[in-house]
């Protein structure tokens, strides 16, 4: 332990009659800080990579949600032109599409039904399934209780399609689902 002590006795000593020593020191004193503030500044440089990274991420998720999804306020109001065509054939006497006088028009409602279908199928718009499933609170709106033989909560009656864009709800298929007991 004297030798340690006489040693940094004798450093300090010398310390005093040498500059280069005291210099030496400051440098490495200099050199551990600026050792300090290279490896903030790799660290920052690295949040600061992980955060770019993370925006552009984030702005090429929007830009293709955009334009897969551009179309649905226009796919929401045609919806409604589709229905009514749907209707409009429902409403058709068997004994009018028979009609000789009549079998252009029901021909031409018909074709423009499947070219609408047709249409909602190249931009990704499908129709919901719902007879004889189960009530799905994400994809069906139930609009009453229906008695009958089913399972509670099967959807016995479909009051109005409903459609998805891609992978998203365009408007929930309004039903009626089978009462319990």
């Amino acid at each position: 332990m004297t030798d340690q002590t006489d040693a940094d006795a004798l450093r300090e000593e010398t310390a005093a009659e040498a500059p280069e020593l005291r210099e030496h020191d400051e440098a490495a004193a200099r050199i551990a800080d600026l050792e300090t503030q290279l490896a903030d500044a790799k660290q920052q440089a690295l949040y600061a990579q992980a955060e770019v990274q993370n925006v552009r991420r984030r702005a090429e998720k929007e830009a293709a949600d955009a334009r897969a999804y551009a179309a649905t306020g226009f796919a929401r109001d045609v919806l409604s032109v589709a229905d009514n065509l749907s209707r409009a054939l429902a409403a058709i006497p068997a004994d009018l599409r028979e009609d000789d006088r009549f079998k252009g028009l029901v021909g031409g409602l018909e074709a423009t039904g499947r070219e609408l279908d047709s249409v909602f199928a190249r931009n990704g718009i499908t129709r919901i399934e719902a007879m004889g499933q189960p009530l799905d609170p994400n994809r069906h709106q139930a609009m009453m209780e229906v008695p009958g033989d089913a399972e509670p909560g099967t959807i016995v009656q479909e009051l109005q399609a409903g459609y998805m864009i891609k992978d998203r709800l365009l408007r929930p298929a309004l039903v009626g689902v089978a009462k319990a007991g």
